[in-house]
């Protein structure tokens, strides 16, 4: 073993030893995306059982609803397992964050249609996304304060930018195995019972990654300020002293996950009940869009660490102000796959100035003691205000005939979050995460 070793200099056993927990931390990040993606790639499935309606779009307006209450959770969930991750370490509320999903999946699994227990369908359905939005708004504080802080100064925006690859990651399951039940089941078959398959796959998928993430390695950044007295850590007091960083994390995500939702998840909608694409036709689209996506967020997280956080900010905020309209107008009228595929993935280019780069930004603008909570709590109350209510609006809209009035809503979403992106200070520069450790030598 000595032999097999005496070559490895520290810097290389450390990147080694860096790698090997963002891929740790990764795997199971992308479980819980896989998880929530479920619900909103099967929708089109299972949206009648539990709403019971001969008009399609009402049906979708219903599973939408609860879509977007799910989200209401995201904030509590990030409050609590952000502190409990400020207190008592990133690995724990990994853990507990995960145990969650694996619950509230395995509860839309095996609850029956409406037709068979009534009202009691979807209220067990809302119970379910009730628990997975508290999931997932822990999940996100807490695998992004863990990535970043994991991560080797000088590649953090690279490292990072792995927590958006899992989580495209997340929704391509969800949307290959949709492909893979649409060639194996007919549509009979998938909207009765084989859309409780993915479910099945998230529940057991997140057990085992709850089994994984115990053997995780704690963030060092909070295990040396893990002697600190705890009732200075992960406290709403304590955060209160940051106003000036909440309101960057609430500005900084306001236009992001109202675009992110709308290109990678309501488009499938979009296009079948807009654009009238066929549903097969449709989960393709959306699945090699996003493939792509998913490889841009490396390239485009290494990007920032070689100019800065600010320009790939910019250049979401200026395309998403000034072409969010026109890309979804051409898209709401084409007939062609491979046009909407264009089309998708150019909003999705456009998204990743955002989603490449947002964890590592807002984890630059706090102190380990309170990184969890300040990352999560601003973010998950704006995404369940804006990105979980994006798309019952667009829903509600295309119900009311001003399906067009959505589109210029999530373009001036985006323009309020480039006039923050325009007058912030460039976090790579004046980062916490750094700052910390030159403080303590």
């Amino acid at each position: 073993m000595t032999t097999r070793l005496s070559g490895a200099t520290p810097a290389t056993v450390s990147e080694k030893r860096v790698i090997g927990n963002v891929l740790r931390g990764s795997i199971g990040n992308l479980v819980e995306w896989y998880d929530w993606y479920a619900y909103a790639a099967f929708t089109t499935y299972f949206a009648k059982s539990f709403f019971p309606t001969s008009d399609t779009t009402a049906a979708f307006l219903g599973s939408a609803a609860v879509f977007a209450v799910g989200f209401l959770m995201r904030p509590l969930g990030g409050w609590m397992l952000g502190r409990f991750a400020d207190r008592f370490g990133r690995r724990r509320a990994l853990v507990l964050s995960v145990t969650l999903m694996a619950g509230g999946s395995l509860l839309i699994a095996v609850t029956p249609s409406y037709h068979t227990i009534g009202i009691a369908a979807p209220i067990l359905l809302l119970t379910a996304r009730l628990i997975q939005g508290l999931s997932v708004g822990g999940e996100y504080s807490t695998s992004a304060t863990y990535l970043s802080e994991v991560a080797t100064p000088g590649k953090r925006g690279f490292y990072s930018s792995f927590q958006y690859v899992t989580l495209y990651g997340g929704q391509l399951l969800a949307l290959g195995l949709q492909l893979i039940l649409q060639a194996l089941l007919t549509e009979q078959q998938l909207t009765s019972w084989g859309w409780r398959i993915a479910f099945g796959v998230g529940t057991v998928a997140a057990l085992t990654v709850m089994w994984l993430r115990r053997g995780m390695d704690e963030s060092e950044s909070f295990r040396r300020e893990a002697g600190d007295t705890k009732g200075e850590r992960g406290t709403l007091r304590t955060l209160a002293k940051y106003p000036k960083e909440i309101a960057l994390v609430v500005g900084l995500t306001l236009g992001g996950t109202v675009g992110f939702y709308t290109f990678a998840t309501y488009s499938q909608k979009f296009l079948e009940n807009t654009a009238h694409i066929p549903r097969r036709q449709v989960t393709i689209v959306l699945f090699c869009a996003i493939l792509v996506a998913a490889f841009l967020q490396p390239v485009f997280g290494r990007l920032s660490d070689r100019i800065g956080r600010r320009p790939l900010l910019l250049f979401f905020g200026i395309g998403g102000t000034l072409l969010t309209v026109p890309l979804m107008t051409v898209m709401g009228s084409t007939r062609n796959p491979v046009g909407a595929f264009f089309l998708v993935l150019a909003g999705l280019v456009i998204v990743a100035g955002y989603t490449s780069i947002n964890a590592i930004v807002k984890a630059e603008l706090f102190p380990t003691k309170i990184r969890a909570l300040g990352v999560g709590l601003p973010y998950a109350l704006t995404v369940a205000i804006f990105g979980g209510t994006a798309e019952l609006i667009a829903q509600a809209l295309k119900s009311a005939g001003r399906e067009t009035v959505f589109f210029w809503y999530v373009a001036g979403c985006v323009l309020v979050s480039l006039i923050v992106y325009g007058t912030m200070r460039e976090t790579s520069k004046t980062s916490e995460l750094e700052t910390r450790k030159a403080d303590r030598h």
